[in-house]
């Protein structure tokens, strides 16, 4: 038997959020628009505001994230590096 919750996109949580934010109108008369629960209209508006100033810094996510992807290649490499040594060494009887 399936779960009943729904699970909804990024794009569609924010469309919401904004829509919200917007004020054109009223956070229940959007929620039973778009078929959802005030309460979690709040929750997305306010994770909106919250996070908005990420948005405008200067990619340090994108670069963590590229260092953590190198970072780890790196390490790869010196593994790799480190089992060829140690097998040429006992080959070569050093």
């Amino acid at each position: 038997m399936t779960n009943g919750r729904k699970q909804y996109g990024a794009a569609f949580k924010a469309k919401a959020a904004l829509a919200a934010i917007g004020g054109h109108e009223t956070v229940p008369e959007l929620a039973t628009r778009l078929g959802v629960h005030p309460n979690q209209v709040y929750t997305w508006k306010k994770a909106l505001l919250e996070g908005a100033a990420r948005l405008f810094e200067k990619g340090t996510r994108a670069a963590g994230k590229d260092a953590e992807r190198e970072k780890e290649q790196l390490y790869q490499q010196i593994g790799r590096l480190t089992v060829e040594r140690d097998f040429l060494s006992r080959k070569s009887g050093l």
